[in-house]
């Protein structure tokens, strides 16, 4: 049989694609990688994205540039990593409205479910109900019962609308079958300015934030959202525990790659952020920041990611939330 050069030539090239392709991803990372945080500084998760960005720096080699692209309830950052190339050089630090956009944004440029590749969960955000120490309830129950006895209900601040906190408190009064309203703010500061003055009942948060006031004696905690204790505050009862078994809502963290990205890529990748997350040293900056770190495989955080989906939809249904 004759085999001439072109049909060598051929045959050759569709041989080296396949293994060029495996060469390159084995070959991951030649080059810097940015991992893009959905907030500006400062915040816990651009925070947590430094730690994790120097610690993934020194196990590959390579440098991690963060990128801090805040606004629009993370949709920028969220849109900017979808639309990246596939191949483990654009990662996003993903926040919890990631989830949350998908019912409550209609014009979304990127679909949660299949522009994004999981790699792991890196942490929650656990909630804290927090309420004046002034206040005459100092137990979940009280609350609930004062909230049912005032004409108003019980009034929560929120430090902005579809975030964990807003969705968190419009669970629990839903659970507790109490009125109430939760109150848009700008930010945790000022919703924590009114909680201060008795303006509002309570608000849902970080326990690093409230803590300095607890401390002198302002603040009082009643319990927080998780489905167990955390270490970073351990008096605190679940809301589960003293009667609210549904509800359980925080701020989490979990990083994602571009849908496409070469899957022996993503393997190393959760490798090295599952390395990252038993850090002693990584663990005592992420609890400084307020944060629980929490692992998982890719699988487990994509079945969260669908998880959360579904139940935050479901409360802005109820609760005809839109966004502003």
């Amino acid at each position: 049989m004759h085999i001439n050069r072109r049909h060598l030539l051929a045959c050759a090239a569709g041989l080296a694609l396949p293994w060029s392709l495996h060469a390159s991803a084995q070959a991951w990372p030649t080059r810097p990688v940015r991992l893009v945080s959905p907030y500006g500084a400062g915040g816990s998760n651009d925070i947590l994205t430094r730690v994790l960005g120097d610690f993934l720096s020194r196990r590959l080699g390579q440098s991690i540039v963060i990128e801090n692209k805040a606004g629009a309830g993370t949709r920028i950052a969220n849109d900017y990593v979808a639309k990246a190339a596939p191949d483990g050089y654009t990662l996003l630090h993903a926040a919890a409205p990631i989830a949350i956009g998908e019912a409550l944004y209609k014009d979304l440029t990127y679909d949660v479910h299949k522009s994004f590749t999981a790699i792991g969960s890196t942490a929650i955000a656990p909630l804290f109900l927090v309420v004046n120490a002034q206040a005459p309830y100092k137990t979940l129950t009280e609350f609930i019962r004062h909230a049912k006895a005032d004409p108003k209900g019980a009034t929560f601040g929120s430090p902005g609308a579809g975030s964990a906190p807003h969705l968190t408190a419009e669970l629990l009064l839903r659970a507790a079958g109490a009125k109430g309203i939760v109150v848009q703010y700008r930010g945790d500061a000022p919703a924590y300015t009114e909680l201060l003055a008795g303006r509002i009942d309570a608000t849902l948060t970080a326990i690093s934030t409230a803590v300095p006031h607890i401390q002198a004696g302002k603040l009082r905690v009643l319990g927080v959202a998780n489905e167990e204790r955390t270490q970073l505050y351990p008096d605190a009862p679940t809301l589960r525990e003293q009667g609210l078994p549904t509800v359980v809502g925080y701020g989490w963290y979990g990083m994602l790659a571009p849908a496409g990205t070469p899957a022996d890529v993503v393997t190393r990748l959760h490798t090295e952020l599952k390395a990252a997350l038993a850090d002693p040293d990584v663990r005592r900056k992420a609890e400084a920041a307020g944060l629980q770190l929490r692992g998982g495989s890719p699988a487990e955080f994509s079945a969260f990611i669908a998880s959360e989906t579904r139940k935050w939809a479901q409360i802005i249904q109820a609760a005809q939330i839109t966004a502003e």
